[in-house]
């Protein structure tokens, strides 16, 4: 899991909760449920079965893999509308390539974000270079969904790539733990990523016996996905492990401890802490649009069939 690293964590920022921060309760850990997206390649639904109260305004998160194609099995997504809210995709392992209908595209790899704020709308494609298909390779990635606010909802649609070797890297005062602040901010310190909805995202590599407790925004909710690995939540050391979601309650610093033995394979405990501030407006979610009522999903429907987002361009970038 290479994603972006350093040879020793000592030599980064670090952060750490005051001690006077209240720590966050876990309500929950939930098991996302196993399954295919796009033309067949497999997924874990992160967000599965937890309340939208808790979630809000993450809609949904998809792990990617991990899976180590043979030659000829790489696969991607066909061509698909978005509006009303943004797509992060964060490839930790391998190659994607993406396009939209208003001429937008290029290729993620180890460690970088295409973040995709659909806003009125465009068609969008996501799909393994021609290389990779034919030699096969490890792949592994996220794809979140953030919404917007109905005032955000019609914007024009924009990209942000986020190279991996921008993210901003922070660790722990132990170095027991690298920190990876792909958006928002820690302790002050701001990732990369440019959001119209509050959040904060981390991906956090955490060393075996190591625990982490960071500040976070008391505006903000909390959640814990755990992508590879064993390890536990909360003050009261709730246990976790790779495909869980722990959702956190109210406070000020939430708490992740890596166990003492991993897997062979995942040396580390490796997980994405999410937080946002909630936009507390009602949703109309179907398929590829999420609005604010009903009558704005069938115009989102009605658009797409009129070819209103944009129309499919013959090729792929790159190929």
């Amino acid at each position: 899991m290479p994603a972006v690293t350093v040879e020793n964590p000592l030599t980064l920022p670090r952060v750490a909760a005051p001690a006077e921060a209240a720590a966050r309760p876990v309500l929950a850990v939930t098991t996302a449920p196993s399954g295919f997206e796009g033309e067949g390649f497999p997924v874990r639904r992160a967000f599965a079965g937890i309340n939208y109260q808790y979630l809000d305004p993450f809609i949904m998160m998809d792990q990617m893999g991990e899976v180590d194609y043979a030659p000829g099995e790489p696969k991607g997504t066909p061509w698909h509308p978005h509006r009303g809210f943004e797509t992060v995709t964060y490839i930790i392992d391998g190659v994607f390539d993406h396009q939209d209908s208003q001429g937008g595209g290029g290729t993620i790899t180890n460690g970088d974000t295409q973040w995709m704020t659909a806003g009125s709308g465009l068609l969008h494609i996501e799909a393994p270079p021609e290389s990779l298909v034919v030699s096969g390779g490890l792949f592994h990635g996220l794809q979140l969904w953030v919404n917007l606010p109905a005032s955000d909802k019609m914007m024009n649609p924009r990209y942000q790539d986020i190279r991996g070797g921008q993210v901003q890297l922070l660790s722990t005062p132990d170095g027991g733990a690298l920190l990876r602040v792909i958006a928002g901010e820690l302790d002050g310190h701001e990732g990369p990523g440019v959001t119209h909805t509050p959040i904060t995202m981390i991906h956090a590599s955490v060393r075996p016996g190591a625990e982490i407790t960071l500040p976070w925004r008391e505006d903000f909710n909390g959640l814990a996905y755990v992508l590879a690995g064993r390890g536990s939540v909360g003050t009261d050391r709730r246990p976790v492990h790779t495909g869980q979601t722990a959702v956190f309650g109210a406070g000020g610093s939430l708490t992740v401890r890596a166990d003492e033995s991993q897997d062979a394979n995942t040396p580390d405990l490796e997980v994405v802490l999410l937080g946002g501030r909630p936009i507390r407006e009602p949703m109309a979610h179907y398929g590829p649009f999420v609005m604010n009522t009903q009558a704005e999903l069938r115009q989102a429907f009605d658009d797409f069939q009129a070819g209103r987002l944009g129309t499919a361009p013959a090729t792929l970038p790159h190929t």
